[in-house]
C-alpha cells in the first residue's frame, strides 16, 4: 500500500512485488486517493506523450526541410547548364504561365485544351526532369456529350502518353451540357514535391536572368 500511497502506479508496484496488476486493480480501484493517484499518473502521462509527439512532428519538419533545401540546391546547380536548353526553357515558361502554383501539394500539374502545349510538356518533363514516362498521369475534362474513349485516343496519340495512364474523367456540369471544345480539357501531373521544389526555383532564377 505505501508503494501505491507514494504515487506509483500499477505496472512499477506489480514489477517489484510481483502481485498481478489485476489483483492490485481489486484492492486499490474503489478507493478515492487511489483514484487520484491514477489521474494524476494519466495526467502526467499524457503531458509526456504530447511532448514526445511535439518533438517527434519537429524533427519530422526539420527532416522534411533539409530533403526540400537539397532538392532546390539540386536546381541552383543544374540552372546554369539547362538555362541554354530551348526545352527547359518552354518547359519552365509553360508552367509559369499554365501550371499549378501550390507548392504545398506536392504535385507538378499543367492544364491545357492544346495538344502541342502539353506534348511539349510531356517532353520536358521526360528529357529535362528525367520522370519516366509511365508517372506521368492524365486527366480529361468534357462536356457531357463529348465521347470518353474518343477524347483519350485523342490525347493519348497527341502527347504520347499511354491510355492506361489516364484517370477518371470528369464531366463539366453547368448551364451547357453541349460541348465547347472538340476534345475537352487535359491535365497532366506528375506526384512529386522534389520536382516541384526545382520548378520553382528555376522559375525564380530565370526571372532574375531577364531583368
Amino acid at each position: 500500500m505505501s508503494l501505491r500511497q507514494r504515487g506509483r502506479s500499477y505496472n512499477f508496484i506489480s514489477k517489484n512485488l510481483g502481485v498481478p496488476k489485476s489483483t492490485l486493480s481489486d484492492w486499490f480501484s474503489n478507493i478515492s486517493w487511489s483514484q487520484r493517484i491514477k489521474n494524476e499518473l494519466a495526467r502526467k502521462a499524457n503531458y509526456v506523450a504530447r511532448k514526445r509527439l511535439r518533438l517527434i512532428n519537429k524533427e519530422r519538419r526539420a527532416m522534411w526541410e533539409r530533403w526540400r533545401e537539397k532538392a532546390r540546391q539540386s536546381a541552383r546547380k543544374d540552372f546554369n547548364t539547362l538555362r541554354r536548353n530551348s526545352l527547359f526553357v518552354a518547359g519552365i515558361m509553360l508552367y509559369w504561365g499554365e501550371g499549378d502554383s501550390n507548392i504545398q501539394n506536392g504535385s507538378v500539374r499543367l492544364v491545357n485544351t492544346d495538344p502541342e502545349m502539353i506534348r511539349i510538356f510531356s517532353l520536358f518533363l521526360q528529357k529535362i526532369c528525367k520522370v519516366p514516362k509511365e508517372k506521368i498521369k492524365i486527366q480529361l475534362t468534357l462536356y457531357p456529350d463529348l465521347m470518353d474513349d474518343r477524347c483519350r485516343i485523342f490525347w493519348s496519340r497527341a502527347i504520347n502518353v499511354p491510355i492506361d495512364q489516364f484517370i477518371k474523367t470528369q464531366y463539366i456540369k453547368g448551364r451547357h451540357p453541349t460541348k465547347r471544345l472538340k476534345y475537352g480539357i487535359c491535365l497532366m501531373y506528375v506526384s512529386s514535391r522534389e520536382l516541384k521544389e526545382k520548378i520553382f526555383v528555376w522559375l525564380k532564377l530565370y526571372q532574375q536572368t531577364v531583368r
